[in-house]
């Protein structure tokens, strides 16, 4: 196989998504260059060359430049061999690509930037802000509890193990370490997903260094 390289840093929940895809798939051997968002590095004139915006990740395989998770984590799942990450059912992945969208669309802003920014990073985002705590607290309590809701009785949010649940760990995780915690994590059913979760190889292998 050609050689994987992925830009950005492991603090980054979309990058660890990313490796997260990359680990279930049983692929270990990636060159990844470091591009840490706390520190500006996609803001440089050499990343904007890659990324228009500034962001994180990038992945450059096979002659292939590929930019946004969605279309990364598709596409590795269709060109590396192992279990699908994608549902096979049209309703199961329409489960899955509800709870990617509301991701991206509300949950990644309310759980990162309202919730564990204030408590772990608020200088990245401006200083501490009440508001923006509450509407995080808000507005990531629906999230979670609509991904529950989606995951019903089954073992993982859209049937198997799938990209929804990869998206949502990351973000849990940095929840996770917040006094918060237990306001956004008292739903019915999350207790077992999170277990689950965190029991994953996946997941082990791609946690963050924060220290």
């Amino acid at each position: 196989m050609s050689d994987i390289i992925l830009w950005g840093f492991d603090g980054s929940t979309y990058v660890r998504t990313v490796k997260m895809v990359l680990a279930e798939k049983g692929v270990t051997q990636i060159k990844q260059m470091q591009l840490n968002v706390l520190k500006g590095d996609p803001k440089t004139p050499e990343h904007l060359e890659r990324h228009p915006f500034g962001k994180v990740p990038v992945l450059d395989h096979d002659g292939m430049r590929i930019l946004e998770t969605t279309a990364i984590a598709r596409y590795l799942n269709e060109v590396l061999p192992g279990k699908s990450l994608i549902p096979l059912t049209p309703k199961d992945r329409a489960r899955m690509d509800m709870i990617v969208g509301i991701i991206d669309s509300y949950g990644y802003g309310a759980l990162v930037g309202g919730v564990a920014a204030y408590h772990l990073f608020p200088d990245f985002v401006g200083g501490k802000n009440e508001a923006m705590r509450k509407d995080g607290l808000e507005n990531g309590r629906k999230v979670i509890e609509f991904a529950m809701k989606t995951k019903g009785s089954s073992p993982f949010i859209a049937g198997e193990l799938s990209l929804a649940d990869l998206y949502l760990a990351p973000i849990v995780f940095y929840v996770s370490l917040t006094p918060d915690k237990e306001a956004l994590f008292e739903i019915d059913g999350f207790a077992d997903w999170w277990t689950k979760m965190q029991a994953l190889r996946s997941y082990k292998d791609t946690q963050p260094n924060l220290g």
